[in-house]
């Protein structure tokens, strides 16, 4: 296909991407209409796509072309952050192919190979192919080996894999499907997506402070009191208790999500970092984090579930009223700890981080808290620490918190100030990911040291959880989460933020 159909502007500055098969599996899923989709949709009205491009959309459901494009065209009018442009939406379909598959089928791959072979003739692509795995997670494994075993991986050019979370469930089972995929991928050619790394605001962490000398003056480990890492969730289990009754906040959210941004958020560093350099020091970081011993998990972890509560006013059940939760479920819906990581910048330095369903708010946010050196200054009553808060979601902002007299008392009050993004512009998460994938460009995905680092430090607290050995606390759902929670903090003098 001529580069006018795949580029919706007439000049192209972005870096060219090497034409391609992009072969999706689970074509017809959830993931794929709200977010894969209107992703590729976005990318293509920025002129962000190859010359030539062919993508494979892989179901079992007997899908015709036309349907199959319908599917697309209802998933971009739902779902994509900008309108539909009629004119050059057959454009954008006409890269798009349906192929009815069996992933269990060994037929299946041969039909596979011989129409991703005919559309390449087609349209003059070279064997470079990316594959999508948008799939339940047991069949990840198979469908990589029958991948390999029908040929469909040995090309003449570049192979790449994209693979969505959960990355194995516990740190034997991810070592497991990590020796299975690099059987048939090299590690450079695997891309984890964490859709956190794809979040613009955590992509800017890692050069937040560099051409902002005022944060990088506030940005000094001896100022800084403690870090609070939090991602609240309003919402509750919904339709996914199959999934989420044995994965739990901690393989949910804690493993990949909140360590993520632990990384990220410890990444600080003066200079720009190469792609490497930053794998490199997320590594590092991680082997930095202090392990928790077995005995000491109940002093710095706590876990909960909700319970009935209200939100907005409205009645929210219970999780163990929800569908499809066991009878018996002792499983978290919320999460919080206390960590250290042991190096020089962030040594004694505690971090806390916290997950959960059915919160007050919707909310995902790193703040750094100053110490207090007027804490106990007669001429300072009323002076708080200062903070400087990073919102990543629902809204992209960086705030400080500081101290201003009242002349009206002579007391110092708490005054913010705020810098808020203009989110209409901005790229969805899978929209700087999936164009990062088709560029071979790994920076924002999780790299299996990070995820085999992180599966590691989460092991013993899950053994804890399913031995029972910590308690499950109720919260109300609408609430703040756990009292427990608080008390954490308050033996460190401390309190969420």
């Amino acid at each position: 296909m001529s580069q006018q159909h795949m580029t919706s502007h007439g000049i192209d500055t972005v870096e060219r991407m090497d034409d391609m098969t992009f072969v999706l599996f689970g074509a017809s899923g959830d993931l794929a209409k709200r977010k894969i989709y209107p992703a590729l949709y976005n990318l293509y009205l920025e002129g962000k796509m190859p010359n030539s491009l062919s993508v494979v959309g892989l179901g079992r459901r007997p899908y015709t072309k036309e349907d199959f494009h319908n599917i697309i065209k209802e998933s971009l009018e739902t779902f994509s952050r900008r309108d539909v442009d009629t004119s050059n939406l057959e454009a954008f379909l006409e890269v798009f192919r349906y192929f009815i598959f069996d992933a269990m089928k060994e037929e299946s791959y041969k039909g596979l190979k011989a129409f991703i072979e005919e559309r390449e003739s087609e349209l003059s692509i070279p064997e470079n192919r990316l594959f999508y795995m948008s799939v339940a997670p047991k069949l990840v494994e198979p469908i990589t080996a029958s991948l390999h075993e029908s040929g469909i991986t040995d090309t003449d050019g570049w192979k790449r894999l994209i693979v969505e979370k959960p990355f194995g469930s516990d740190l034997h089972s991810a070592r497991h499907l990590n020796d299975e995929l690099t059987k048939v991928f090299q590690e450079e050619e695997i891309f984890r997506i964490d859709h956190y790394l794809g979040k613009p605001m955590v992509q800017n962490l890692e050069s937040l402070i560099r051409p902002n000398p005022i944060l990088s003056s506030l940005w000094n480990h001896q100022q800084i009191a403690n870090v609070q890492i939090t991602a609240s969730e309003t919402v509750g289990v919904g339709t996914r208790a199959g999934y989420y009754d044995k994965a739990g906040a901690i393989r949910d959210m804690v493993q990949n999500h909140l360590l993520q941004l632990v990384m990220m958020t410890a990444l600080h560093h003066p200079e720009k970092l190469t792609p490497k350099q930053i794998e490199e020091k997320k590594k590092a970081i991680m082997e930095s984090l202090r392990p928790v011993e077995t005995d000491e998990i109940s002093k710095h972890v706590v876990r909960g579930q909700y319970e009935a509560g209200e939100i907005n006013a409205e009645h929210i059940p219970g999780y163990m009223e929800e569908e499809g939760v066991a009878e018996d479920s002792n499983n978290d819906t919320y999460f919080a700890a206390r960590l250290y990581i042991d190096n020089n910048y962030w040594k004694g330095i505690p971090f806390y981080i916290r997950t959960g369903k059915r919160m007050n708010k919707k909310s995902t946010k790193i703040i750094i808290e100053f110490k207090n050196e007027v804490e106990d200054d007669e001429d300072a009553a009323g002076a708080v620490s200062n903070l400087l808060m990073i919102e990543i979601n629902p809204n992209e902002s960086v705030g400080l918190r500081i101290n201003l007299k009242d002349d009206s008392n002579e007391k110092f009050e708490p005054a913010y100030i705020n810098f808020t993004k203009n989110l209409d512009a901005q790229p969805e998460a899978y929209e700087n990911l999936l164009g990062d994938a088709m560029l071979g460009h790994s920076t924002y995905f999780a790299h299996w040291n990070e995820v085999e680092l992180s599966w590691k430090w989460i092991q013993p607290i899950l053994e804890a959880f399913e031995n029972d050995a910590l308690p499950l606390h109720g919260y109300q759902a609408g609430s703040e989460g756990p009292e427990a929670a608080e008390k954490l903090l308050n033996e460190d003098g401390n309190t969420w933020w």
